[in-house]
């Protein structure tokens, strides 16, 4: 008899250990496996407009200050030489802004599996992410899940 129960918590043990086990393998292989995926809640296009302007200014205003030097002598070489540099910012700061523009770009907000959510910013939404998608969140991109 004393066998029998040794028998029986021996198995027991057994059992919890395998189903213990089998559930945190199922876990963890889940995760492992795709714990950067997620589902599409928003998809929106949105207008990302470059906002580092600078080096226009300075170039404009070493240019107007180069040639505002070229011109009087003495003080009135200085004030044309300030007045140069400031015109000449001024018109480089324009320039630049002008060529810099905007740009559209894809806003992709996820719910992930753990939880979490995460905003991406793409350039095109080429794979036509919709909103309910399974998608795979790698090196700052979405794709579907398949």
């Amino acid at each position: 008899m004393k066998s029998f129960h040794s028998f029986l918590g021996s198995l027991t043990l057994l059992l919890a250990a395998v189903l213990g086990t089998a559930s945190t393998t199922a876990d963890a292989r889940r995760y492992d496996y795709c714990r950067n995926c997620g589902v599409v809640r928003e998809v929106y296009r949105d207008r990302d407009q470059d906002r580092h302007l600078g080096a226009g200014t300075v170039i404009g205003a070493i240019a107007g200050a180069a040639l505002g030097n070229q011109v009087g002598k003495g003080d009135g070489r200085k004030a044309a030489t300030v007045a140069g540099a400031v015109a000449g910012g001024a018109i480089g700061h324009n320039v630049e802004k002008r060529n810099r523009g905007s740009r559209d770009v894809w806003r992709i907000e996820v719910e992930m599996d753990d939880g979490g959510h995460r905003s991406v910013t793409m350039s095109s939404n080429r794979e036509s992410l919709r909103r309910g998608d399974r998608v795979q969140v790698r090196n700052g991109q979405a794709y579907l899940y398949r």
